[in-house]
């Protein structure tokens, strides 16, 4: 399978995505530049990580006009993957792939620690080779990271098992102690109607090996492979 990792200015886990993609999953990899006009034919794109052009005006509203959006779009358009990590998340829903938005977390300081999920939906290509429940552990890195969307869209979300990884404590209950910055219904991951774009505050690619903590970012991209193999 053949990812591509689009680098805004201000992408900072580009490299992280590439290592986990090519090192630890032994699939092919290649950087998109965000004033490319051409994906390379790649199966899934990845919109990594980072603070693209500064977070100015706020995180992911500069990087939704960068050309190579209008192809990421179509790709998406097309029913093909589209892995929304951090800024990634930010920047999908300013291009309106995902609904709501992301606030500044509510304490309003930045947050950089491991966090638990619980995976609340393994029917996506994204989350097949998790178990319905589990609780995995991954890092954030955010100061907006605090997901919101009006009543209506978070009603939609919830009724159509679209709320796909949730912050929860060690019990696995979705505490607001366990909340990590505010997010409504203690939203980490959502996928969109579709089922073909994923957007997620924490960062599957810094827990893909242990010597960092957690393996537990691997089986979103196991999942894909798994979907790819048995489509």
């Amino acid at each position: 399978m053949k990812f591509g990792i689009v680098t805004f200015p201000g992408s900072n886990c580009d490299y992280d995505t590439m290592r986990g993609v090519v090192d630890t999953l032994g699939e092919q990899g290649v950087y998109i530049w965000h004033k490319d006009r051409d994906l390379q034919g790649v199966d899934v794109v990845v919109l990594p990580g980072g603070f693209s052009y500064g977070d100015y005006l706020r995180p992911g509203a500069i990087a939704r006009f960068s050309p190579i959006m209008n192809e990421v779009v179509l790709h998406a358009r097309r029913g093909a993957p589209v892995l929304c990590i951090c800024n990634g998340f930010q920047i999908a829903c300013e291009a309106g792939l995902l609904p709501g938005a992301l606030l500044r977390n509510q304490t309003l300081q930045f947050v950089s620690s491991p966090i638990t999920m619980r995976v609340e939906n393994t029917r996506t290509i994204f989350t097949s080779s998790y178990e319905p429940g589990q609780l995995v552990t991954m890092p954030v890195a955010h100061g907006d990271g605090r997901y919101t969307a009006d009543a209506e869209t978070l009603d939609k979300l919830e009724s159509e098992g679209r709320v796909v990884f949730r912050y929860v404590d060690s019990r696995g209950e979705a505490s607001a102690r366990a909340n990590p910055n505010g997010a409504a219904n203690n939203i980490a991951g959502i996928v969109n109607e579709r089922g073909n774009v994923v957007g997620l505050m924490p960062h599957p690619e810094r827990a893909m090996d242990q010597i960092v903590g957690s393996c537990d970012g691997i089986g979103i991209f196991e999942s894909l492979l798994e979907s790819a193999a048995s489509a």
